[in-house]
């Protein structure tokens, strides 16, 4: 998938630090060419829930983000990702006290 439709998926418009900033997280997730369809796959399910994926701008990382109104719909983004994770061999971070996660990569 060409950068720019990605970023634009994702929500962003283009430019070259973007760019910069998603080439660098490419290059930094494990195994990134297997699990980029996967990637966008999540962020469209997660939509419903109120949460996302995005660039990370801490980590060379995409983070995805649960911001549900409600408990039971976190509850649900919380486990779109643990299947996200468990189906594709993905391994994500939970940050500590956070509703955030990091896609690391493709567990080998």
């Amino acid at each position: 998938m060409l950068r720019d439709a990605m970023l634009r998926q994702l929500g962003y418009a283009p430019n070259d630090a973007l760019l910069k900033q998603l080439e660098a997280i490419e290059k930094n997730t494990s195994g990134y060419e297997k699990i980029q369809k996967h990637i966008m796959d999540l962020h469209d399910h997660l939509k419903v829930n109120s949460s996302y994926i995005a660039l990370s701008n801490s980590k060379e990382y995409f983070k995805i983000k649960v911001e549900s109104p409600t408990p039971e719909l976190g509850e649900e983004a919380h486990e779109k990702v643990q299947h996200f994770s468990d189906k594709f061999k993905i391994r994500v971070e939970k940050l500590p006290k956070k509703e955030t996660y990091y896609i690391i990569g493709f567990e080998h």
